[in-house]
């Protein structure tokens, strides 16, 4: 099995406020599938804020950076067997909320 993911852009949800609610609603059932399905690993929405940058001496600054083009909005992180399961499980997820998803394998080490 591989982890995979799946992200999208802070501000990508551009549909009407009033319609949040079935967008949550349509989101939670989408997770509630994958928790079933025993690929769920974890995820969530991010607040609309600036991040906190800690650099490697330590500094700590308001961020992201000026050359940073986007920002994660929310995440989810599954484990499935494939690439292609991985693409489907975004498909429902970016239906489900309303905006197009990102995926990336996540690597890690054997002890994880």
């Amino acid at each position: 099995m591989a982890r995979y993911l799946i992200s999208f852009d802070d501000g990508a949800m551009t549909f009407p406020e009033e319609e949040l609610p079935d967008v949550a609603e349509a989101a939670h059932a989408v997770v509630q599938e994958a928790m079933d399905a025993g690929v769920w690993v974890f995820g969530g929405g991010l607040l609309s804020q600036r991040a906190s940058i800690v650099a490697t001496d330590g500094k700590i600054t308001v961020g992201p950076y000026p050359e940073t083009k986007a920002v994660i909005g929310g995440f989810s992180i599954i484990d499935v067997p494939t690439r292609e399961d991985a693409l489907a499980w975004a498909a429902k997820i970016a239906v489900a909320v309303r905006c197009a998803q990102e995926v990336r394998e996540v690597m890690f080490g054997p002890e994880s």
